[in-house]
């Protein structure tokens, strides 16, 4: 039976009312072309590819299609799979899998190929005769690669991260414990989370190298799942989470909230993770009762581990940051530089190793020494960031939500002056970066707890109510054109 006669069959097996003629394959190929008529170099590509069978699995067909060499098999999987699967299932609506095998039938090179691949893969794998080579997937599914430089020996700890820093040491040395499954670090952008996930998958990676560890953004994560469930590749996807990893490592887990199928997908993960004693760790920019969208099965499953914060380290913190960064930097900064620059650089630990990269640039280009003069000329700007005071930006959100500044530091729980003095706190956090303390004592003395709750619940609004993102923006703008930040 001809592979042509094999697709009709299956058609008409699975009720399908489409008519599939002798040449299947040469009608894809002239539809491909006529969507894709700017693409010259399609047809150099495409036109070698051959149809060879169609196998019939347990829920699916498989499309078996010939290309001449490793080299244009590489360029056709990088490029043109998703394009043919995607040409294909207009025409066959039931699940269906497309594999690219080699046939060894020569073939020039086509001229814009990348020289550099021929060699690469030019050869078969070892065990498979040279016309029968089998793709198998190399890029993805994959998960993004551990940073080498990012170790528990170089992350400088602090009051501020001395808890998360503890606890994804102990579960980099037992993972899979109970009691610390799954691991959620939480906390603002900039201030070392993703350092610590590297380090937790470094530290096993070093110690137990048989396990499997897949390091892996969320976004990234949704991006895989989606592609699978629309290729038809759910088994592989599953089967790459659940079966062939050991130790799940999750970065900005808070767009979990994007895909309903995907939360779905996560948390069938994670309870098998836990059931099998592997360990996941996660991180966010906020606690899991703030994330939005969340599901509830979600949100409970995150928060049965263990929770650990990270927060802006203190000046002390920061000059030994600063101290160890200028070191690996090769860079020689006296004492009063270097304060000078914990100072002035209170949002993040970005912000600290951007402002030391700046100097040393700037010295760079201009044959200069870094001494406290040239850094103050060339952070000049950052001086002027605490040109505000507590109490203009306690006004300034008074002033715009038309309240009294009193109000803002009354025991009035009314929600026309709770939102208005959480914005408060939060700009205030943002921009002066005062500790909590100071904070509640601005606003008639309340508690860190009672201002720590109203920075999180500010970071969730924002997500969830346009009209008062576009409020804080609009105070923010209006921050920055008087600070110059």
């Amino acid at each position: 039976m001809t592979c042509q006669l094999e697709i009709s069959r299956l058609f008409h097996e699975r009720g399908q009312h489409v008519e599939v003629s002798h040449n299947f394959w040469d009608q894809i190929k002239t539809q491909m072309k006529g969507r894709n008529l700017s693409n010259k170099s399609l047809s150099t590509w495409l036109d070698p590819i051959q149809f060879i069978e169609s196998q019939q699995k347990s829920d699916r067909v498989r499309f078996i299609l010939g290309v001449p060499n490793p080299l244009h098999q590489y360029y056709v999987v990088e490029n043109l799979q998703e394009k043919i699967i995607s040409e294909i299932s207009e025409t066959y609506k039931t699940p269906f899998e497309v594999e690219f095998i080699v046939t060894g039938k020569a073939m020039p090179l086509p001229p814009e190929s990348p020289q550099a691949f021929e060699e690469a893969f030019s050869r078969p794998s070892h065990g498979q005769p040279s016309n029968q080579y089998v793709y198998k997937e190399t890029k993805s599914p994959q998960s993004d690669p551990l940073n080498q430089e990012m170790t528990f020996s170089t992350f400088v700890v602090g009051k501020n991260s001395e808890f998360a820093h503890a606890a994804c040491y102990n579960v980099a040395r037992n993972p899979g414990t109970d009691d610390y499954n799954p691991l959620f670090i939480f906390g603002p952008v900039g201030m070392g989370k993703t350092h610590l996930l590297h380090a937790a998958g470094n530290h096993i990676r070093e110690t137990s190298p048989h396990l499997r560890i897949t390091y892996i953004s969320f976004e990234r994560f949704l991006n895989e799942c989606i592609t699978a469930m629309r290729h038809h590749h759910m088994d592989k996807f599953r089967l790459k989470y659940r079966d062939n990893t050991d130790i799940l490592l999750v970065d900005d887990i808070q767009y979990i909230g994007k895909g309903e199928a995907t939360q779905n997908e996560f948390f069938h993960i994670i309870n098998t993770f836990i059931d099998l004693k592997k360990q996941v760790i996660v991180a966010s920019d906020r606690m899991p009762k703030d994330i939005l969208n969340i599901e509830d099965r979600n949100r409970t499953r995150l928060e049965r581990g263990l929770i650990a914060d990270i927060t802006m380290p203190d000046l002390e913190t920061r000059i030994a940051i600063l101290r160890y960064k200028a070191e690996k930097l090769g860079l020689r900064v006296s004492e009063d530089v270097v304060v000078y620059i914990a100072k002035i650089s209170k949002r993040s630990i970005r912000e600290l190793e951007g402002n030391l990269k700046k100097i040393k640039m700037f010295s760079e280009l201009q044959g200069l020494e870094i001494n406290y003069e040239l850094v103050k000329r060339v952070l000049a700007q950052h001086e002027t960031q605490s040109s505000i005071s507590v109490e203009e930006i306690q006004r300034m959100v008074a002033d715009h939500f038309k309240v009294k500044p009193c109000d803002l530091k009354a025991a009035t729980r009314a929600k026309p002056i709770v939102v208005p003095r959480q914005i408060a706190m939060y700009l205030i956090k943002k921009f002066l970066d005062k500790s909590l303390v100071d904070i509640g004592k601005a606003f008639g003395g309340k508690d860190h707890t009672t201002v720590m709750n109203a920075l999180q619940r500010v970071q969730y609004l924002q997500s969830q109510d346009q009209d008062l993102f576009k409020d804080i923006e609009e105070l923010e703008t209006r921050i920055h054109n008087i600070t110059g930040m």
